[in-house]
Formats: C-alpha cells, structure tokens, sequence
C-alpha cells in the first residue's frame, strides 16, 4: 500500500482520532485469536482522491480481509429528523453506488435541517468502500440494525447522532443458496427445546449440550423463534432475529424465555410441560424492502421498525389469520410495534423467510 504517494505512515494522524479504540475491542471479542491490521485514516475530501485510494485497495478486498468502516450517521439534528436524514444516506449506501451517495449527502445538506452538522462525517470512507464495490455483482450490501442517540434510555432527543450498521459481504451467489435442516437436525433441535424447558421448569438447571454429533447446521449462527402451543392456543413465542450465536444455542435460549419470559403468559408450570407443543422458526436474513409488493403473504415474515419501536409478525400467522397484506402490516404496527394500525406506513419494513417445524 505505501508504494503509492497519497499513502504515508502517520502515527499522529490517529492522535485525535477514536476509531481503533472503537472498534478493537469488538474485534477481540468477536474474533477470539490473534489478528493483523492496517488502520487508514483519510485526510482528504476529494472525490477523486477516494477513487484512487479505492483503486489501490481493491485488490486487497476479499474473503481473506476483513474491511471496516468506522463512521457516524448524522450529527445533532432533532430524533425525528435524524432518522429521515439517516434512511435516506443509508438508503444511498445500500445501493452501492458512489453517484447516490453524494446526491444523497448533497440533498441533505440543501434541505435546511435544524442542527444538522453533517449527515456523514466519515463520509470519504464510505464514498471510497463504494469505489472498491461499484459494479461488482457479488457484493451485498445489507442493513442490520438503525438507533440514534435518543434511542438511549436516557438520551436526548433534541440533539442526536445516528448510527446505521450495514454489512458489506462477497459471494452472493453462494449467500442466497437455500439454507435446510435434515430431519435429524429437527429432531435435535426439537429435543434440545423440550429438554430445556423440562429441566429449567423443574429445577432451574440449563441442560449442558454436546454439539460433537451436531450437523454444521446447527452450529451455525441463525435466528430464530420457539412458540409454544397448548390444547391449540398460544401458549409463548420469543425469538432472536440477531444470528449471532449457533442455532442450537439460541433455540435454548428461546426456549427457556418462551416458557418463562413472554409477557403475555405466565410462566410455564411443570404441570403444563407434557402438554406442550413446541414449534420452531429458523430464520433467514433479513431484507429491508422499498414496496410492500415485495412480501409475499405465507413466505414472508415482517418486521416494522419506527425509531427505537418495532415488531414482528412470523411467516405464519398470515396463514392461521387469512388476513389481507394490508391487515397484516396494519395490526404488525398497532399489535406488536406500538406504532398505530397505519404505523407501518412511514416505518422501515424488514422481510425474511422462516423455515418452520414442530413436534405434531
């Protein structure tokens, strides 16, 4: 990287500058062994210059390198305003086109929001990850996650800055091949969410698990959802959408919080326990979408998300209501988000798929 002239080793340059303290220890937790890193701080805002940057990274982009791009979203406009000025320059991002990010920033700025310094400091980062990208059809660009400041429990929501994370992943020929579950991972499964619930009813004991005979499967990290059923009626569901952990290891987490944590029931009794039947959800990633004429009623699972609210509606629940689309996203918003029945409306609306199976 140091043969070309606009790169130059700068140990000052990182003085007043956070990111590696940011990001390190992320980086030590999540990867768990020793690792190398070249830290870049970019000192120009120019175009131009980012394009060329781009060009002498771009063969270092690949499975073998981990690229991080440290910045904030907006800074200090109101919490309503951020999160309008954060989906629009995230909206940009996601389209992995360098042209839309700067029009999108532009269009920002001319808007006259109150306070807003910047809707991208980091923004020439970003501009130049977009360079390395462009017109690449193996890239995927989603994302995972939106809060601003007034999101805190004791934020303030006049002044804020936004935060988006957004994943940036090669291969996504490979990525969209369909995820299965033998009927012996099902089994498992099943075993390890009754088992777990058997246990920590009776006795407040986590089972240990051997993952030795385990498939790949089901040490991989996936969401998901346990719903519990008794005599055909709600009896718990509780799910993680985040596939951070093993699937084997969130299903017994699901399991112990369906039966003890939902606030709509009471916690299962040990009495109950033989009369349960448990359902599980596997969940793909999820995608947010731009028309609502992208969900397809019994495939699709939602999820609307306004600010720090949100909520979910599983694949399922289409099928055992009937309802209309429009039914479905109206009581999403007023039942589970909090947001009103026409909340999905202005909202940010996920889609994702569910594969579903249960002990009946």
């Amino acid at each position: 990287i140091k043969k070309h002239i606009f790169f130059s080793d700068r140990t000052d340059a990182h003085v007043h500058e956070h990111s590696l303290e940011v990001q390190l220890p992320f980086l030590q937790y999540r990867l768990k062994k020793d690792f190398k890193i070249v830290p870049i701080v970019l000192g120009t805002q120019s175009p131009e210059m980012c394009r060329k940057i781009a060009d002498a990274l771009r063969p270092y982009f690949g499975s073998k390198n981990l690229f991080i791009i440290s910045t904030d979203f907006s800074h200090y406009p109101g919490y309503d305003d951020a999160i309008k000025v954060d989906r629009a320059t995230a909206d940009a991002i996601l389209s992995n086109s360098p042209e839309n990010l700067l029009r999108a920033i532009a269009a920002n700025e001319k808007k006259d929001i109150p306070n807003l310094a910047t809707s991208l400091c980091g923004w020439t980062s970003v501009l130049t990850l977009l360079y390395i990208t462009q017109q690449n059809p193996a890239v995927s660009l989603n994302l995972i996650d939106y809060k601003n400041s007034g999101d805190a429990e004791f934020g303030d929501k006049i002044r804020v800055v936004g935060y988006n994370a957004i994943t940036v992943s090669l291969g996504g020929k490979m990525e969209k091949k369909q995820f299965s579950l033998s009927d012996k991972d099902k089994k498992d499964l099943l075993s390890i969410a009754r088992e777990t619930i058997k246990q920590y009813i009776e006795a407040r004991k986590v089972p240990v698990i051997d993952a030795a005979a385990f498939s790949e499967n089901l040490k991989t990290n996936c969401g998901a959802f346990v719903t519990l059923h008794k005599d055909h009626a709600l009896r718990g569901c509780i799910g993680r959408f985040e596939p951070n952990e093993p699937l084997y290891k969130v299903v017994q987490q699901m399991a112990i919080a369906s039966s003890t944590e939902d606030y709509r029931f009471s916690a299962v009794e040990p009495k109950e326990i033989d009369k349960l039947d448990i359902e599980i959800s596997v969940l793909t990633p999820m995608r947010k979408i731009s028309s609502i004429d992208e969900i397809e009623m019994g495939r699709h699972g939602v999820y609307i998300k306004k600010g720090a609210r949100g909520g979910t509606f599983l694949p399922q629940v289409a099928k055992e209501t009937g309802w209309t689309k429009e039914e479905f996203l109206g009581h999403c918003a007023q039942d589970k988000a909090g947001l009103g029945w026409d909340g999905w409306k202005d909202a940010d609306i996920y889609i994702y798929e569910a594969l579903v199976f249960g002990e009946k």
